[in-house]
């Protein structure tokens, strides 16, 4: 249980600036993680989207797999073709439609990939520890909203990048 613990003063740039190091210190990560695990960040990517459907009882299609990693079809047959020769997915027909695949976790996948994550798992457990439950309720509340509007964020972005663009010498 928390501590409930004095927690130092800190402005909302020191916030941002601590998330900036963390999210770029978490980019370095999941290459070296992806590495030790064989495959590549998309890879991983790819396998962190199967977990989440697998923990909600969701079954993946190879489709929907390519639609949330903004893939193309061609490119998740390489990504699948990949995990798949590394033991970590199968790809199981669907016997209503010959052209679509479900994808699924090998057994010994998560297990695999928890050997590397694990312990980064119990630090936070620990780091969460020393802190009250309300204390967790609101940083699990950022999160969740600073997720949300880091996505709509990138939507924006990722508009821009598909819009015409003016030329200003025009």
């Amino acid at each position: 249980m928390g501590q409930g613990k004095a927690r130092p003063a800190a402005t909302a740039a020191e916030a941002q600036y601590a998330m900036d190091r963390m999210i770029a210190v978490a980019q370095f990560g999941q290459q070296d993680i992806a590495r030790r695990l064989g495959i590549n960040v998309t890879d991983l990517t790819c396998l962190g989207f199967l977990i989440e459907a697998q923990a909600s009882g969701e079954a993946l299609a190879a489709g929907g797999l390519a639609e949330r990693a903004r893939l193309t079809t061609g490119a998740m047959t390489g990504v699948l073709n990949r995990l798949e020769k590394a033991g970590y997915v199968r790809r199981i027909p669907d016997p209503g439609d010959r052209r679509r695949v479900t994808v699924k976790m090998e057994e010994s996948a998560q297990e695999r990939i928890l050997e590397v994550y694990g312990p980064f798992y119990a630090r936070l457990g620990m780091l969460f520890a020393d802190y009250e439950p309300a204390e967790v309720a609101v940083l699990a509340d950022w999160f969740g909203r600073a997720t949300e509007l880091f996505q709509e964020s990138l939507d924006e972005i990722r508009a821009a990048a598909v819009a015409p663009r003016r030329n200003p010498g025009a």
